[in-house]
């Protein structure tokens, strides 16, 4: 008789936060009040939200609630977001390094989820994140395809088209060619617009 092994997140998600993690190290100043892909936040927003993700991560890790932690964090100086990223991402990996965690019921403010599947859906979220920010500030190139294709993958199996509205988290879908690179596509399933 043969067990198998569950699936650990933890590999993945560290693939996501590096990527995420030159996406944010990479944004200047200069860059801070463009507009994202993101219809409420411009590049400095969005990097206060990639942060706030990150310590609601910490804190549902610890058994905390993600919903006292503001969706946006503020504050940041226009040249600490490389350092308040790696200081929330140490968190993120000290608090999930303990493997039982990965089976213990987390609650999330859109679902109650064991951790090795919240780490999941936040994997994909940072993949997403470091799209927007990688669009609005033009280092497209720079993005891991493989991440993308796994994002595309579970965002397909949880956010069909079908339960889609102008206003609930993922806008309906954009129209894109099929020979669209897979960015393009995820970003338009998610009813952004490259």
């Amino acid at each position: 008789m043969t067990t198998e092994l569950a699936h650990d997140p933890r590999p993945n998600l560290a693939r996501a936060l590096d990527q995420a993690g030159l996406q944010v190290a990479a944004v200047s100043p200069e860059e801070l009040n463009a507009r994202t892909p993101c219809a409420d936040y411009d590049v400095r927003a969005l990097l206060g939200h990639v942060v706030s993700v990150l310590h609601k991560l910490a804190r549902v890790g610890t058994g905390g609630d993600a919903r006292d932690v503001p969706d946006v964090i503020v504050g940041v100086a226009d040249d600490g977001w490389a350092s308040a990223f790696a200081q929330a991402r140490s968190d993120v990996e000290r608090v999930w390094a303990d493997g039982e965690k990965l089976d213990r019921m987390v609650e999330l403010p859109w679902a109650t989820l064991p951790g090795r599947t919240a780490l999941d859906a936040y994997t994909h979220e940072f993949t997403v994140h470091s799209w927007d920010l990688a669009h609005a500030t033009r280092r497209l190139a720079e993005l891991d395809p493989d991440l993308a294709a796994q994002a595309l993958e579970a965002f397909s199996k949880f956010a069909p088209p079908e339960a889609r509205s102008e206003q609930g988290p993922f806008s309906p879908v954009v129209p894109v060619s099929e020979d669209a690179d897979v960015y393009t596509r995820l970003a338009a399933y998610l009813g952004r617009r490259a």
